[in-house]
């Protein structure tokens, strides 16, 4: 009977993270994340599932891991998270520097030309 209010539980916090998804900000997506832990705690199914995601994609899912700790460390976890979001964000303007860079040396050299 736990298990299946659990999992009930669960989805109804999984169904109300995606309606408030859309709102400005990023409230859809933690709420989203704990109606997943939810499910994951009651079913066997989703641990299955959760095993194979860990084992194909270790970085993903071990914030997740830390987050469903006895005591879980919610404030390095989100950091950590805002980190890695900031370096990719980092990243990829390096790469729009390096084709900007690129796209005004072929402009220069057919300016030059004419």
């Amino acid at each position: 009977m736990k298990r299946w209010a659990l999992m009930s539980g669960g989805l109804l916090v999984v169904l109300l993270g995606i309606l408030i998804a859309p709102l400005p900000g990023p409230g859809g997506i933690p709420v989203i994340a704990v109606g997943l832990m939810l499910i994951l705690r009651s079913s066997f199914w989703a641990k299955r599932q959760f095993i194979r995601a860990q084992y194909a994609r270790p970085k993903w899912v071990y914030p997740f891991r830390r987050l469903m700790r006895r005591n879980p460390e919610i404030a390095p976890v989100f950091w950590q998270q805002a980190l890695r979001a900031e370096k990719m964000v980092l990243r990829r303007r390096r790469r729009l520097v390096r084709v900007r860079k690129r796209l005004r040396r072929s402009f220069r050299k057919i300016f030059r030309r004419s």
